[in-house]
């Protein structure tokens, strides 16, 4: 435990035989709960986390392979229901190095954050040996994920190292998560629905010859519009269902008043170009200035976004606190109760969750 809170570390693991072993072996003495998700890992991983002998390690085994983001589901429910107070997500091929997770956890347990990432941008000597088309699209990515998940403060929100309050996953709808690599893009911005308070964490990643599941290309051509059905989804739960803000109003309207600019202005000028006259300027007026005015407007809702980003030490939305750590009542126990049937039915179990609790706690 540490500072009497129960910790557990969710390893999703698929083609990693080679090297699960270490990353549980440098899993810190402090963390109570280990669960190596075996995704249908055709490699024999199963058999090598039998052989580690870790008394805080249970292994669950998914049917069907589910992608990473179906694999820390899988974890996650076991944990909540397990009674983890935070839980930690580690990837098992070592480039998460697991001795950082003291230094993860750090901004939960003080309640400075809801949810706690690692960045790999602070460290210039280990982006050196990040392969460049992975740093490049890693750019792209990181920029359209700030906008659509709305935590413009993060500087690498697509990293899967990160320690999330118990509390904070049970008001999340975990069954409804992407599945495969776009799970952390889509968890930041369930996360900012809920004003979860989300914090980077410095630490450098280990590249070595492993080869990325995901294509820069793919991740370039397919995330986009997966990000922006995010963006949209997030700014009707969070700026209008929950309560209704500036940020929908200007949003929604400068984005009306731009689209009709443009398809008028449009319109009138591929009119004139097929008559052979030249567009009259009162209408290319008429068409610029809703155009100004939308494309003013959503800069202002933009400014807005950001200046709403939960930040780190600021106050805990009642949307994401957790009873556990927070002092009052056991928000997190009512969220293991919920995923604990669900758990039992997605994965196997090769020792009872509750013997693994039982052996931590004492």
């Amino acid at each position: 435990m540490m500072q009497n809170r129960k910790i557990a570390v969710v390893i999703p693991a698929f083609k990693v035989a080679d090297r699960i072993e270490e990353v549980i072996s440098r899993i810190p003495k402090a963390v109570d709960l280990i669960f190596v998700v075996d995704d249908c890992s055709p490699d024999g991983l199963a058999a090598v986390v039998q052989k580690a002998g870790d008394p805080r390690l249970a292994l669950l085994r998914n049917e069907a392979n589910q992608g990473v983001g179906g694999a820390t589901v899988t974890g996650m429910k076991a944990a909540l229901s397990a009674g983890a107070d935070v839980i930690v997500k580690c990837d098992g091929d070592g480039q998460m190095d697991p001795r950082y997770i003291p230094q993860l956890l750090e901004p939960v347990l003080k309640g400075h954050a809801d949810h706690a990432k690692g960045c790999r941008f602070h460290h210039g000597d280990a982006l050196r040996t990040m392969p460049k088309w992975r740093f490049l699209g890693n750019i792209g990515l990181t920029f359209l994920t700030k906008a659509a998940s709305g935590y413009w403060h993060t500087m690498d929100p697509v990293n899967g190292f990160f320690a999330t309050r118990a509390g904070t996953l049970s008001r999340l709808p975990l069954a409804k998560l992407s599945r495969r690599f776009f799970f952390e893009s889509d968890l930041l911005i369930r996360l900012n629905v809920v004003e979860a308070r989300v914090a980077d964490v410095p630490f450098p990643a280990c590249y070595r010859d492993e080869e990325s599941s995901l294509s820069v290309g793919k991740a370039l051509w397919s995330f986009p519009p997966r990000l922006f059905i995010g963006l949209v989804r997030r700014i009707f739960w969070r700026y209008l269902f929950y309560s209704v803000s500036p940020v929908a109003v200007f949003g929604v309207l400068g984005l009306f008043l731009f689209c009709s600019g443009l398809a008028f202005g449009l319109g009138q000028w591929i009119t004139h170009a097929l008559q052979g006259a030249v567009t009259p300027g009162g209408t290319v007026m008429i068409a610029a200035l809703p155009m100004i005015l939308g494309f003013q407007l959503m800069l202002q809702a933009v400014a807005l976004d950001i200046q709403n980003t939960p930040r780190p030490g600021g106050p805990a939305s009642h949307h994401s606190v957790d009873g556990n750590l927070a002092g009052g009542a056991g928000m997190a126990e009512t969220g293991s109760a919920l995923a604990s049937e669900e758990a039992a039915e997605s994965a196997e179990y090769v020792e009872p969750l509750a013997r693994l609790a039982d052996r931590s706690s004492s």
